[in-house]
């Protein structure tokens, strides 16, 4: 009885090890099969999925044999392992194990959208709504519907989002991409804030931020961000008028064409600096680091007026003699490739170039369409600015006597 018992446990170990046997060169066989693809394709992963699943539909799709033999290898020794969601590569020649290795590392494919300095929310939003492989979850929101699901009511959208290239991968929502460039925003005005310069006119860094986006639709020129900075709050410090045309484009909203004219300047809205004193409510632009860091380190100097030589950079005077003079040689007998700014390496939306008016204001730039004009729930209030009385009145001129 003992020595038939002893045969039937050996006969049963015996099979038990062929089983095991049988099982191990099934998995090492599926493991090493190579993908049944002739060219490369990506594989979606959507969020949620499982490793089961996944397995499955690569099955189903003829990419893999044996799904049951991968799915006991995973559930035996990557048990607990997530499979990240994304599109992974698959090339010809790949193995399953191969393909495995890109799951456990997550090895994703990285796309990527990049937000210009210099754009406005309309524009933003635009860009985010062109690009597929982003996850749509913002059509048909108000800009200030929008600012709620990002979790910051009551906050206008205009320039709070860091211009940037931003990585993500397909399934990550458009949302999730704004929350990045807001808070990327934040961190950069924040260090940026604590390293500002002494005896600035603004009373936080929202002001700041405003006045950044003067500089930065003012000049493309990086080494005149310092200097457009200086003069603005030079004068602000002398109580005159900013008068810098890109807050008047931004205040006409959808009503520009592409080209300013005097009366533009004196139609009353919350953003022209014709006719409103110190800083408009709100930023016009996003604003890289650089104009943020020019409006809290403005240059020294004397000059109050700035006006474009027509290849992107300025000329910069102290009296309205001067500027009238530099305005003369370069607004009133512009060339035909006059530009008041450089021409931008990326240009959505950008209107076609105007013929030149001498009846419009010195500064004339081929600026992109404006925002739609601000929902006026949503404006914040600026803070008053300490400045001392306003100086004697300047000569009168038949030239506009602002910065530019």
């Amino acid at each position: 009885m003992r020595r038939k018992f002893l045969l039937l446990l050996e006969t049963g170990l015996v099979l038990a090890g062929l089983l095991l046997g049988a099982s191990a060169w099934k998995i090492n066989s599926a493991l090493e099969q190579p993908l049944n693809i002739t060219q490369e394709e990506l594989l979606d992963v959507p969020k949620g999925s499982t490793p089961t699943r996944t397995l499955l539909g690569l099955e189903t799709d003829g990419v893999i044999k044996d799904a049951f033999w991968l799915r006991v290898y995973w559930r035996f020794n990557l048990a607990g392992t997530p499979i990240h969601s994304g599109e992974y590569r698959m090339q010809p020649g790949m193995t399953v194990t191969s393909l495995i290795d890109l799951w456990k590392r997550g090895e994703v494919v990285q796309y990527s959208l990049t937000l210009v300095e210099g754009w406005n929310f309309h524009q933003v939003r635009a860009a985010l709504a062109r690009d597929e492989k982003l996850q749509q979850t913002l059509a048909g929101l108000s800009d200030s519907q929008v600012m709620e699901k990002l979790g910051h009511p009551g906050i206008f959208p205009e320039g709070r989002f860091f211009p940037d290239t931003y990585s993500f991968v397909r399934g990550m929502s458009d949302i999730e991409l704004l929350k990045t460039a807001y808070e990327r925003l934040d961190e950069v005005l924040a260090r940026e804030w604590n390293q500002r310069a002494a005896d600035l006119p603004y009373a936080d860094p929202y002001q700041a931020l405003i006045m950044a986006s003067l500089v930065e639709k003012e000049t493309g020129v990086p080494q005149e961000r310092g200097q457009i900075a200086g003069v603005f709050v030079r004068r602000m410090a002398l109580g005159m008028l900013l008068q810098t045309d890109p807050t008047v484009i931004y205040g006409l909203g959808d009503r520009y064409s592409g080209k300013l004219t005097r009366a533009h300047l004196k139609e009353a809205t919350p953003y022209n600096t014709y006719m409103i004193s110190g800083l408009p409510p709100t930023p016009i632009a996003m604003v890289g680091r650089e104009a943020i860091h020019a409006a809290l380190n403005p240059v020294a100097g004397s000059s109050l007026y700035f006006v474009a030589r027509g290849d992107g950079s300025h000329v910069f005077s102290d009296d309205l003699d001067a500027h009238n003079n530099a305005v003369r040689e370069y607004q009133l007998k512009r060339r035909a490739d006059y530009r008041s700014s450089p021409a931008p390496a990326t240009a959505p939306e950008a209107t076609a170039p105007q013929t030149p008016d001498t009846n419009s204001p010195a500064h004339e730039a081929p600026i992109p369409a404006a925002s739609p004009n601000p929902d006026p729930e949503a404006l914040p209030q600026v803070a008053p600015q300490e400045s001392p009385a306003a100086p004697a009145a300047e000569p009168d001129s038949t030239t506009p006597q602002s910065p530019q």
